[in-house]
């Protein structure tokens, strides 16, 4: 899905989010769910991906790059996309990050969400059984003047191209194969993710991989 500009805020829903109380020996603390995960190196994209959403999760992946950069980041993804600006800006903090980054879809990784979870550390990017995946091509609309209209539709065809191209580097098809399977919503279940190589393996259980592949790290 195209959007040139996050969402809307007020169209964002509100939910309530657990607090976890730990005991230390200063004293309980409290956290919120999401923020006693990030301790265990965890980050969760559970929504659509918007400049907001993008900023939280780019803060996290640098802010656990500068605590460990040797030690595996966990991204779990259940998304239907959102913008491709605010994901790409995601994607290249992914790839920056000298941590090994483990993805795993569960639920439904679209759009954006796939280019996401294909683009972990090959070999550590995971589908829950019951989870999908959709690829497609890049969507959207333009008006103001016909130059306006026609940059912006210029613009799109560009990250069109730029999307094939890197869903292509990490399944290891080629562009004009993803091209012709991205043309229309195309929907795949776990196991036919795995097989079309936007993921390593169908995963039944949580298994403590090994650590740090990534470039050459012992």
């Amino acid at each position: 899905m195209f959007q040139p500009h996050s969402s809307n805020p007020e169209t964002v829903k509100s939910y309530y989010v657990p607090m976890v109380v730990e005991q230390d020996g200063r004293g309980e603390r409290a956290f919120d769910i999401y923020s006693r995960l990030l301790k265990d190196r965890v980050i969760f994209i559970g929504s659509a991906i918007d400049d907001d959403v993008a900023n939280s999760v780019i803060a996290q992946l640098l802010f656990l790059q500068m605590a460990d950069p040797k030690k595996d980041i966990h991204v779990y993804i259940n998304s239907p996309g959102g913008s491709v600006t605010a994901g790409l800006a995601i994607y290249d903090t992914m790839q920056f990050v000298s941590c090994d980054v483990n993805t795993y879809c569960l639920g439904i990784a679209a759009s954006m969400g796939s280019v996401l979870l294909a683009a972990g550390t090959p070999g550590k990017r995971f589908c829950l059984p019951n989870s999908h995946v959709m690829i497609h091509q890049v969507s959207g609309g333009a008006q103001g003047t016909a130059s306006d209209v026609e940059r912006t539709i210029g613009f799109m065809f560009n990250l069109k191209k730029r999307l094939n191209g890197i869903l292509a580097k990490h399944t290891g098809k080629t562009e004009k194969q993803i091209e012709k399977d991205a043309d229309r919503d195309n929907y795949m279940t776990a196991e036919e993710a795995a097989a079309y190589g936007l993921v390593d393996k169908v995963l039944t259980h949580h298994e403590d991989g090994q650590e740090n592949k990534k470039k050459g790290k012992a």
